[in-house]
């Protein structure tokens, strides 16, 4: 386990209710190439902070690197209402790139 996954799961035990601390979380298991976990954790992001906008992108990619193609487009089309929703077109942009390269 890295350091930068204890401190943030510490953080969250703690109760933090900042989007970007579970979204760092979700992103250092990427990184750390641990993709089913980090799927579970992008997953526990969008439930609790729905309008977070950038955990629908990096969820839909790595839902493509587990070969999960209905899921990361599921991810991209839910994550485009968002960015819409949030008047954020440039989010909205890159998660339609991603779904037309899908």
């Amino acid at each position: 386990m890295s350091q930068r996954l204890d401190m943030l799961d510490q953080m969250i035990a703690k109760g933090s209710d900042d989007p970007f601390v579970h979204y760092a979380r979700a992103m250092e298991l990427r990184s750390l190439e641990r993709l089913e976990d980090a799927r579970a954790a992008f997953a526990e992001v969008a439930e609790r902070f729905p309008t977070y906008v950038p955990t629908y992108l990096m969820a839909a990619q790595v839902c493509e690197q587990l070969a999960q193609e209905d899921d990361a487009r599921s991810w991209a089309e839910r994550g485009i209402e968002k960015a819409k929703a949030a008047g954020d077109a440039h989010a909205a942009g890159e998660l339609q790139a991603f779904l037309d390269e899908l």
